[in-house]
C-alpha cells in the first residue's frame, strides 16, 4: 500500500524493539529499526516517516539528540521517547527538546497505542486544517511569533504554562492549542480554580464515590474524567491550595486519579494547559507554590503580550470585535473614525482585549449613524468622554419625584477591570434597570419616547434591554 503509515523505533535492545514492532504491525503501520544513533540517522536520510520512537539511552548518544534533530530537520514527524520508570527529568527534558510526548519502561501497550493514534491523528489534522489561528488576531510581531509558537507546542503533548495579564486571552491561546493538536476531537475542559471552594476542590477534580461524604447521594466523575482524551485547561493555577497542589501533581505523574471515597485508582489521558496572570515563579520563592508541581506544568512556558505591547494591531482587531457583536445585534457593522483609532491608541488598556470589548461593546450601543467617533467610546481615562445624546444611562434622570435618588455613579469615569473583585459593574446594571423599568413606565412603554426620556439613542436603548433581560 503506497498510502501505508511509517515508523522507525530507534532502540538497543532487541526485546523492546520487537515488541513495538509488534506492536505497531498490529495497527497497520510500517516500520523500520535502528539499534543506535547513526543507524537511525541513515534511515532518516532515506526515508520520510510519520512517527519515530527512540529510547533514551543509546549505545552511541542520547535519544535528545534524535528528538532535537527530527525536531529541527523533520518538523512535520513527530518523536516519542521511551523513558526509565520514574524518571520524570528525563521526560520533561524530552519534551522541552520538542519531543511529542513519552511512554515508561516496562512500556504499557495500552498507552503506547493511544500515544501512536494522536501522533498519526496530528498530521492528518495538520493536512486538512493547516491555519487555525481562531481569533489570535494581529500583525505585531508579539503577535507572530505567539502564533508561530503556539503551531509549534500544539504538536506536541506536553503541558504548557501561559502567562499575562487579565485580560489578554490566555484562555483563547489555550483553545488554540487544543484546535491545533491531535486532541482537537476530544473534549476541552476550562476550570476556574480561583472559584471552587477549598473543601470540594479533590472531588472535583478527581470525582466521588456515592456516600463518601455528606450530600454524595450519587457517583460523580471530576474534571479529569471529563477531560479523557482531551485537554484540561487550569485557569487561574496559583490560586490552588497547597494541600491540593500535591493531589494535583501525583495524578499528573501517574496519569490517574482516585475518586474521593473510591479504592481503585482510574487511567486518565488529558494534556495539561495552566495559566495565571500572578507571577508563579515568585510564588515558588515564596513558598507558596510547590517547585515540583511548577516543574510539571511550566515544561514549555508561553507568554501572551498586553495590549499596549501591539497597539499597532487595534484597527484589526476592533473591526473584528465590532463585526461579531454588530452580527449579534442583527445591525450593520460600524467602522472606527480616525479619531477613535487615535483615542485607542492613545490609551494604556489596563484591562487588555477583554477591556477593548467591553468599550466597544457600549460605543456600538450609544453611537449613532455608522460611524463610531471617539466622543462614542467614553474611554475610562476621560479621553473621547463628550457629552451630549452620546450619554450613558444615569440614575436621577429617571428617579420619581419625591423619591431618595441612588448614588449618581456615571459609568463612563469607571474602570470595571480596575477593581476586578468588585461588584461595580452589577451595581451599575442594577441602577440601570431602575432606572429604564421605571421610564417606560411612565411613558407607557413606548421605547421611542422613553430613549428620549433618557437621553440616549433608541438603539442604545434597545441594547440596553436586552442586555439587562427586561421584557
Amino acid at each position: 500500500m503506497t498510502d501505508q503509515r511509517s515508523a522507525l523505533i530507534v532502540d538497543d535492545e532487541h526485546d523492546i524493539r520487537e515488541l513495538l514492532v509488534l506492536t505497531l504491525g498490529r495497527m497497520g503501520l510500517r516500520t523500520d529499526t535502528a539499534p543506535n544513533l547513526t543507524a537511525a540517522r541513515q534511515m532518516l536520510g532515506t526515508v520520510a516517516y510519520d512517527l519515530c520512537l527512540t529510547d533514551m539511552r543509546l549505545p552511541d548518544g542520547s535519544g535528545l539528540e534524535l528528538v532535537s534533530e527530527i525536531s529541527t530537520r523533520f518538523p512535520t514527524t513527530p518523536v516519542a521517547v521511551i523513558t526509565a520508570y520514574g524518571n520524570v527529568e528525563a521526560a520533561v527534558e524530552a519534551l522541552k527538546a520538542g519531543a511529542f510526548d513519552f511512554v515508561s519502561k516496562p512500556v504499557d501497550i495500552n498507552v503506547l497505542r493511544g500515544l501512536v493514534k494522536q501522533a498519526l491523528d496530528l498530521n492528518t489534522k495538520r493536512l486538512s486544517q493547516p491555519e487555525d489561528t481562531g481569533r489570535l488576531l494581529g500583525t505585531s510581531m508579539p503577535m507572530v511569533s505567539l502564533r508561530q509558537t503556539i503551531g509549534k507546542v500544539a504538536r506536541s503533548q506536553a503541558p504548557v504554562h501561559i502567562s499575562g495579564e487579565s485580560g489578554t486571552g490566555k484562555e483563547l491561546v489555550a483553545r488554540t492549542i487544543h484546535a491545533q493538536g491531535s486532541r482537537a476531537g476530544g473534549p476541552f475542559i476550562p476550570v476556574n480554580c480561583g472559584a471552587i471552594p477549598s473543601e470540594l476542590m479533590e472531588s472535583e477534580f478527581f470525582g466521588h464515590k456515592k456516600g463518601s461524604f455528606t450530600g454524595a447521594t450519587s457517583d460523580k466523575a471530576g474534571l479529569f474524567q471529563a477531560a479523557d482524551g482531551g485537554t484540561l485547561f487550569l485557569d487561574e493555577v496559583a490560586e490552588l491550595p497547597l494541600p491540593m497542589q500535591v493531589k494535583l501533581l501525583r495524578a499528573i505523574q501517574e496519569k490517574s486519579v482516585r475518586a474521593v471515597g473510591g479504592n481503585a485508582e482510574v487511567p486518565v489521558d488529558v494534556r495539561l494547559l495552566s495559566a495565571t496572570h500572578k507571577d508563579l515563579g515568585q510564588l515558588v520563592n515564596e513558598n507558596k507554590f510547590r517547585h515540583d508541581l511548577y516543574y510539571r506544568i511550566n515544561v514549555i512556558g508561553l507568554h501572551v503580550p498586553p495590549l499596549r505591547e501591539r497597539n499597532g494591531d487595534l484597527p484589526i482587531l476592533s473591526a473584528a470585535i465590532l463585526e461579531r457583536l454588530a452580527h449579534a445585534m442583527q445591525i450593520p457593522t460600524p467602522e472606527l473614525a480616525p479619531d477613535a483609532v487615535e483615542a485607542l491608541r492613545a490609551y494604556g488598556f489596563p484591562g487588555n482585549v477583554r477591556e477593548l470589548e467591553n468599550i466597544l461593546e457600549r460605543a456600538l450601543a450609544m453611537a449613532d449613524g455608522t460611524r463610531i467617533h471617539a466622543d462614542d467610546l467614553h474611554l475610562p481615562n476621560g479621553s473621547g468622554n463628550g457629552n451630549g445624546h452620546h450619554g450613558v444611562v444615569s440614575a436621577p434622570a429617571a428617579v420619581a419625584p419625591g423619591s431618595a435618588p441612588p448614588p449618581a455613579v456615571d459609568p463612563r469615569t469607571l474602570s470595571p477591570f480596575e477593581t476586578s473583585s468588585s461588584a461595580l459593574p452589577s451595581y451599575i446594571e442594577d441602577i440601570e434597570r431602575k432606572a429604564i423599568e421605571q421610564a417606560l413606565q411612565e411613558h407607557r412603554y413606548n421605547k421611542t419616547k422613553t430613549a428620549a426620556a433618557l437621553g440616549i439613542t433608541f438603539r442604545a436603548l434597545r441594547y440596553k434591554l436586552k442586555k439587562l433581560g427586561i421584557d
